[in-house]
């Protein structure tokens, strides 16, 4: 059998209890109950991978596993932090600086430095320090945002003890800025997006040139369909110099097409600078070209159910995102192989679709399959793996949750 993830937070009743354990172990750690408790979810991407550095479309949902913080504000500027999962880190605001290693603590940290650079004002009598403790069963390393869920509920907390006063896109951008400058991840602002503006049931169709988030209807259940996460456990790292060589050839090669991002890049006007571009930044750039086009095309699917159409009509998702992970391995080379077989496996047991979300170089494939068809799938996967001697994946359902939100 596949590991079981722990029980999703849409039940009140599990979510419940875990907020309570979280608040009598922060009052045991940190001497005193804290001034709240606030959860941001992790997210899966239906489509669009590195789109959203290159000012184009995405399609993701937020899954039930979060990330929870308990926090208490404190009368100097110590950061007491402190992990069920990573341990405690202590840092100073003034001793905040980009390349720390502070690790984990890094998001929380540089939450509070954008909020305050935003101009966050703590309450009188307050100096922007504050104790947290952080509860999180989003997985770590899988591709499915467990920083960008971290960074968002400390973003959020500290919004509403702060008063900053600002919209959830706007707290989008600020936990960006966290992870880029504190943390020194190059990220978009897909998964803080995804994180902050998500609506349960629905996926949220993001145009990252006018940065604006729109949720549609995803009516999975009516049309007999499920999402299914495999984690293969092998490591996601945003990190690593790959991503950002990748980010920096979309870059060039938009300069080269005399625009300020690929959004807006003809497939054909691309294939006519191959010369110039050569055939690796063409193929970059014909992945970011093509993986719009699906999202239009999935958020088309969505529109038409919503306005009548059969719901069976959603099936149509799974060659899109088949032919997203063709276009992630071909074109932009961020695919290892256990992704590969992981897709591959569970497209022979009957996946409608499959394909690596996230970043790449690791993490998890999201699978469309027909209700009922989960466990065929993840037995095929399960013994692809053990036929290659690999650690057994993981496998959870992918449920469209709720945004980052207050829960005490």
């Amino acid at each position: 059998m596949f590991t079981s993830a722990r029980p999703p937070f849409s039940d009140a009743t599990a979510l419940g209890a875990r907020v309570e354990r979280l608040t009598q172990a922060f009052a045991e750690r940190m001497g005193a109950l804290p001034e709240g408790v606030w959860a941001a979810p992790g997210r899966v991407n239906l489509i669009g991978e590195h789109t959203d550095y290159n000012g184009g479309f995405a399609l993701p949902i937020a899954i039930e596993q979060c990330a929870l913080v308990a926090l208490r504000q404190r009368p100097d500027r110590l950061l007491r932090l402190s992990s069920a999962q990573a341990g405690d880190v202590e840092v100073r605001l003034e001793e905040l600086a980009p390349g720390q290693g502070l690790g984990w603590a890094a998001y929380v940290a540089g939450a509070a430095w954008a909020a305050l650079h935003a101009g966050a004002l703590p309450d009188t009598g307050r100096s922007a320090g504050f104790d947290l403790l952080l509860d999180s069963d989003v997985p770590i390393g899988a591709g499915l945002s467990s920083s960008a869920a971290l960074s968002c509920a400390t973003m959020l907390a500290l919004s509403d003890l702060w008063g900053l006063g600002r919209s959830r896109l706007e707290l989008a951008l600020l936990a960006q800025r966290a992870e880029n400058e504190i943390a020194g991840v190059p990220c978009g602002l897909l998964d803080q997006l995804a994180s902050l503006c998500a609506e349960e049931g629905h996926a949220l169709w993001i145009d990252f040139q006018a940065n604006s988030a729109q949720p549609i209807s995803l009516p999975l259940r009516a049309a007999q369909l499920e999402l299914l996460v495999i984690d293969t456990r092998c490591p996601h790292r945003l990190v690593d110099g790959a991503y950002g060589e990748r980010r920096v050839a979309c870059q060039a090669t938009a300069q080269v097409l005399g625009l300020e991002t690929l959004r807006d890049a003809p497939l054909a006007e691309l294939e006519h600078q191959r010369a110039r571009l050569g055939p690796e930044r063409t193929r970059r750039a014909r992945h970011v070209i093509t993986e719009n086009a699906r999202v239009l095309a999935a958020v088309s699917a969505l529109r038409d159910v919503a306005a009548g159409a059969a719901p069976e009509g959603l099936a149509l998702l799974g060659p899109l995102l088949s032919a997203s992970h063709a276009s992630l391995r071909d074109d932009f080379a961020v695919s290892v192989p256990e992704l590969d077989l992981a897709a591959a496996s569970a497209e022979r047991a009957g996946a409608l679709g499959a394909r690596l979300v996230g970043g790449g170089f690791g993490g998890s494939v999201l699978c469309l399959v027909r209700a009922g068809r989960g466990t065929a799938v993840q037995a095929s996967v399960r013994s692809a793996f053990l036929a290659q001697g690999w650690a057994e994946p993981v496998c959870f359902p992918a449920n469209a949750g709720h945004g980052a939100r207050r829960l005490r």
